[in-house]
């Protein structure tokens, strides 16, 4: 039997405000209500309707203007009164990130050498001078994690934190990341970097935990909150 794909709750968020945009409660060319009234209209959270209103954008039924707010666009005669998977919730992957990186990071920890600690100084060093360029340094962000992960000496976990990390190439979290990356935010994340990298030449397992959960804990934060 074929199994179906279950669907993200930003996809029934997403169809909840379709469905009201059809009614002719939010007209076309009209400003949805503020985020923190729609979220409580629907009975969902702000980050579940803040990647539902992504996903709308994506699809072309809504448009966000920054500083402005949300506008419904003028819906096509073959609209669809669904929205498709777009990936997994990027919320929901931040939280998955900062379960298994928090663990990676303590067996890391365990198995830490002087070798590995330089080419994490030099991957943060290469963060810090690409964000301070106004350039994005998501592959050496990529590098710094990945060295982490190796070093823990579990290929499994290495896999998935890698297939994690690169689910913030996916529609909706690359189209989130649109509106919430910049060089202040990437300037903020290096900090954050630099904290973990901290706790692991001090071979503190406890305090790179932390450092890590926080790290991807914030980074949830800025995605979710516009920056």
């Amino acid at each position: 039997m074929k199994s179906t794909e279950p669907k993200r709750l930003y996809q029934s968020v997403a169809t909840q405000i379709l469905a009201l945009i059809r009614q002719g409660e939010f007209p076309a060319g009209e400003r949805l209500p503020p985020e923190r009234e729609l979220a409580l209209k629907l009975g969902v959270s702000r980050p579940s309707l803040r990647e539902a209103l992504i996903a709308l954008e994506i699809g072309g039924q809504v448009e966000i203007r920054m500083g402005s707010g949300v506008y419904v666009c003028e819906a096509s005669e073959d609209a669809a009164g669904t929205v498709s998977a777009l990936g997994d919730s990027p919320s929901e992957l931040m939280q998955a990130r900062a379960t298994i990186e928090g663990s990676v990071v303590v067996l890391a920890t365990a198995h830490m050498t002087a070798a590995i600690l330089d080419r994490l100084r030099r991957t943060v060093d290469r963060m810090r001078r690409l964000a301070t360029a106004g350039k994005s340094p998501v592959e050496a962000d990529r590098q710094f994690h990945m060295l982490i992960a190796e070093a823990a000496g579990n290929s499994v976990l290495s896999r998935y934190v890698g297939e994690l990390f690169d689910s913030r190439h996916d529609p909706i979290a690359a189209a989130m990341r649109d509106h919430t990356e910049n060089p202040q935010t990437w300037t903020v994340a290096v900090h954050e970097h630099e904290a973990v990298l901290k706790a692991l030449q001090a071979g503190d397992p406890i305090a790179a935990q932390t450092a890590m959960r926080a790290h991807l804990m914030a980074s949830e934060e800025r995605w979710v909150s516009g920056g």
